[in-house]
């Protein structure tokens, strides 16, 4: 028996365990804090690390080493003989130092393993709904917790968005209800949790440089269906999510719930016409439900099919957790998008400027490029081993420019010249801090009324920019200051 097996309550004797701590970015530092809390032995070991974080680690007396080389980082390990490594999620597991703790049988975990074994330190343990796709996420989280909050619920969106898990956990204000954004990267790693409701709402290509191939990551994202005890919620125009549902274990006693754009058959959530209808949480299979309509969606300036799929799924999620319809519906009349998700920038002598930076990888900007007819656009960055061949031949006929930014460049104008033969192609070579300018500065001699000049880089941000939020930023200074 492990001395982990032990280790299930925040209230057991962690006081022995010996943790080390993988990466000190957000969720590697709220790690280390809680295990202090608990009383364990703990090291940091960390690639790199924000002096801040370095400074209030040593407050807490924890003997942290950044920067060393792989043989001065086995050696401290090996001295400290660990019981667990909690590892930040990011850190790919052909890292040299997790092999080496999977050769020596040291467990791995995450955050999101630790505050699941502790999620009890007040009593009564918050129930956990568990998200997960290749897009739409974020937005899905940020709608299941605000119809939660409606519902009364004390609910707190976390995970790979908001408060680290652990400081939901440790959170004074006992939460009811944990919705936990969950990545590929997390999922992969992930043990074992229980949640009340799980979904998966979508898979495409993303991350294949990390997971090594399109199978290995989409059966991490599965996983999150593993021992769901209420709902689990499917795509159910996307049969990959219903393959990864059949594929679960521990899912015998939870309702299978799809999602979808139109009309919903029994045991769906979907749209008809401009209404949002339940035929899964009713009494019979010849009944439906209206939930809310598209008016209630009053402020969100761009309705696209992919935000409808996102509505639907949300609401299916929180009905799976006993949200009224009446209480989704109060949710959706206040929910704004976050920035850089189909924002609206600009409109101005019949041009719409659109900054959708948050479109990081082609399943996202084509749910972008489907929302409009005819689009300048700006696309390119870190392709991160995906390909782009398919998005450009599916929209090539609504192109009518592309502005390609980024360091990944030469796949993409490949893929122009050969899908997309009739798009004006403009190849931007320029300075981190000049690429956006010179680009918008091209897209406004390009496009006339009726257009919509699009940033959707279907690619990672941080070749040229800190992160999306900043490549959007840049798009929006960029637009603004040229349309003066």
């Amino acid at each position: 028996m492990s001395k982990l097996d032990s280790l299930n309550s925040w209230h057991s004797d962690w006081t022995s365990t010996k943790a080390v701590v993988f990466g000190l970015g957000v969720s590697g530092f709220s790690v280390a804090d809680t295990l202090v809390e608990l009383g364990a032995q703990v090291i940091v070991i960390a690639d790199k690390a924000d002096d801040d974080l370095v400074k209030v680690l040593d407050v807490l007396e924890v003997k942290s080493f950044i920067g060393k080389s792989f043989s001065e980082n086995l050696a401290l390990m090996e001295e400290f003989e660990p019981d667990v490594i909690i590892t930040s999620p990011g850190i790919r597991p052909n890292n040299e130092l997790l092999l080496a703790a999977t050769a020596r049988n040291i467990p791995l975990w995450t955050d999101i393993d630790l505050a699941w074994q502790v999620r009890d330190k007040f009593g009564k343990p918050a129930e956990w709904i568990c998200i997960t796709g290749t897009n739409g996420k974020t937005t899905v989280t940020q709608l299941v917790e605000g119809m939660l909050l409606s519902a009364g619920v004390k609910a707190s969106a976390c995970g790979n968005i908001g408060i680290p898990i652990l400081d939901a956990i440790r959170h004074p204000a006992e939460f009811e209800a944990l919705v936990v954004e969950l990545s590929s990267f997390q999922l992969h790693y992930i043990q074992h949790i229980e949640p009340l409701v799980s979904a998966v709402l979508n898979i495409a290509d993303d991350h294949l440089d990390w997971h090594g191939s399109f199978d290995a990551y989409s059966s991490d994202k599965g996983k999150v269906y593993n021992n769901t005890k209420v709902c689990c919620v499917y795509n159910a125009l996307d049969s990959k999510t219903s393959e990864l549902l059949a594929k679960a274990h521990g899912t015998e006693n939870a309702q299978a719930v799809g999602f979808t754009v139109m009309t919903p058959t029994p045991n769906e959530v979907g749209w008809v016409e401009d209404i949002l209808v339940d035929r899964a949480f009713v009494d019979r299979a010849d009944v439906a439900d209206e939930i809310a309509t598209i008016s209630d969606l009053v402020n969100i300036p761009v309705i696209s099919p992919h935000l409808l799929a996102n509505v639907a799924a949300a609401s299916a999620i929180a009905r799976g957790a006993g949200v009224q319809p009446e209480e989704i519906r109060s949710a959706l009349q206040v929910f704004k998008l976050d920035a850089h998700r189909i924002e609206l920038v600009l409109d101005k002598a019949g041009i719409r400027w659109i900054d959708d930076s948050k479109a990081t990888n082609p399943h996202a900007a084509d749910a972008a490029l489907a929302s409009f007819d005819s689009v300048v656009w700006v696309v390119g960055g870190l392709l991160k081993g995906v390909d782009i061949s398919n998005l450009v031949q599916k929209h090539a006929t609504k192109l009518k420019a592309a502005l390609v930014i980024g360091l990944d460049r030469e796949p993409v104008l490949k893929a122009l010249k050969e899908y997309a033969p009739n798009c004006l192609v403009t190849e931007i070579v320029a300075e981190p801090t000049e690429v956006m300018a010179k680009a918008i500065g091209i897209a406004k001699g390009i496009a006339t009324e009726g257009d919509v000049v699009l940033l959707a880089p279907a690619a990672a941000s941080m070749d040229q920019f800190v992160d999306y939020a900043d490549r959007g930023n840049s798009f929006a200074q960029a637009v603004l200051e040229e349309n003066k």
